[in-house]
């Protein structure tokens, strides 16, 4: 274990490194194709280009460093996360298991030994889709599903995908190269912290995922009429925030009576042109929607809508309800779940099945290649935020175990 401690210090390092730079002095933010993403990505790049790694970008601003197999027409494993980051994020989110997937290419490239398959390390560009409000471009455009739609698409400022794609020396022409076909996949592994509170109750460094919950986004649009707050009978209101209202406590409602199966939030309500003595007119609420159960994710999704539209009915109100997102669950690969559970074991820890309930680069992955995940123990489940936090053993104890995996998956290849 000692030499497992004195790598995550390294690998500790690199994360504190990359957590430096910032779009803001005060936080943790590199949103997609900004230049704090692009000076992060350059540092990240010169690590991978140190240990003497074959190193690229592609045509949406994925990193990606490569070990070659002799074997021209062996398959690929590939080992991925996220480097773009949520506003005033946290440091462990996504480049955890880029840098520890460098740690473990470095140890393969110190062996110096011949390589069943080829092992590529990607360093995904945006998972969180906080520019674009598009999650999972750089994931998507490896596995072959990135939408050419999207490239018009504007961000705040007005910049469209195509242009910052240009900005930071991709060419979206080039899009469609850039996937792996299907089979030339050996699978797909990623290593995240937990973001939940599971694994830092129980005390254990790791757990294996078993699936990934599917979610809903809606954005909801209520319409009413806004008027004084004094002279208008509350009989006659078309209040649209009294309807959102209701709508939230419906939403918590359902996923309370569920078991465990959904949850359900609203994380953004919008009072447009909001004043203390005028009736709300004009309201936008989000909806995020998640379960590991796609029947029970669809019932639910129906049902909420159903009570979204008998609300502005009653209300005599006008409902736009617009989807924003949605991907469907996933199951984690058996084959590859069983080797990962074997080197949870073999490195000495309980093996817990956890399902996520946040979404990651595996979902895309997963319809062209066999994907696992290892998740890693953080500070209370604490994640996007500043407080998120993996204490050194856990670390040492998450590299020892993606090692343990890398090597009985190369094992199974060269038997």
């Amino acid at each position: 274990m000692f030499s497992y401690l004195s790598r995550a210090e390294l690998l500790l390092h690199r994360i504190n490194a990359l957590a430096a730079i910032s779009e803001d002095a005060d936080g943790i933010t590199r949103t997609f194709g900004t230049p704090a993403f692009v000076r992060g990505r350059d540092l990240v790049q010169g690590w991978m280009a140190a240990a003497g790694l074959a190193t690229r970008l592609d045509s949406i601003g994925n990193l990606r460093a490569r070990l070659s197999s002799p074997n021209p027409r062996a398959k690929t494993l590939v080992i991925g996360s996220h480097i773009d980051t949520v506003v005033n994020a946290g440091r462990f989110d996504g480049p955890l298991g880029v840098l520890l997937g460098l740690a473990i290419m470095e140890h393969l490239q110190a062996q110096n030994r011949p390589l069943p398959c080829h092992v590529e390390l990607m360093a995904f560009s945006d998972e969180e889709g906080v520019r674009f409000h598009t999650t999972y471009l750089g994931s998507k455009v490896v596995a072959g599903t990135f939408d050419e739609s999207l490239l018009p698409k504007r961000d705040a400022t007005g910049v469209t995908l195509a242009e910052a794609l240009a900005g930071m020396g991709g060419d979206a022409a080039q899009i469609p190269h850039d996937a792996l076909p299907a089979a030339e996949w050996l699978g797909y592994f990623e290593v995240h912290i937990e973001q939940g509170p599971v694994l830092y109750e129980r005390h254990v460094p790791v757990a294996l995922v078993t699936g990934i919950a599917g979610q809903h986004r809606v954005e909801l649009t209520w319409l009413g009429m806004a008027g004084h707050a004094g002279t208008v009978p509350m009989p006659m209101r078309q209040d649209a925030l009294a309807a959102a209202a209701e709508f939230v406590l419906a939403a918590e409602a359902l996923a309370r009576a569920s078991a465990g199966a959904l949850v359900a939030t609203v994380g953004k309500l919008e009072v447009r042109q909001s004043a203390s003595n005028v009736i709300p007119g004009l309201v936008t609420c989000s909806l995020d929607l998640r379960s590991a159960d796609a029947t029970h994710l669809e019932a639910a999704y129906h049902e909420l809508r159903a009570q979204a539209e008998a609300l502005a009915t009653r209300r005599r109100l006008h409902l736009t309800w617009s989807p924003v997102q949605q991907t469907a669950p996933v199951a984690c690969d058996r084959t590859m779940n069983a080797l990962l559970a074997e080197a949870i074991a073999d490195s000495g820890y309980e093996v817990i099945p956890l399902v996520s309930g946040a979404g990651h680069d595996a979902v895309p992955i997963s319809a062209v290649a066999p994907a696992t995940m290892l998740f890693v123990r953080c500070f209370q489940g604490i994640s996007h935020n500043p407080l998120e936090n993996v204490e050194m053993p856990d670390l040492a104890a998450a590299l020892q175990v993606a090692e343990r995996f890398v090597e009985l998956l190369l094992a199974r290849q060269q038997a």
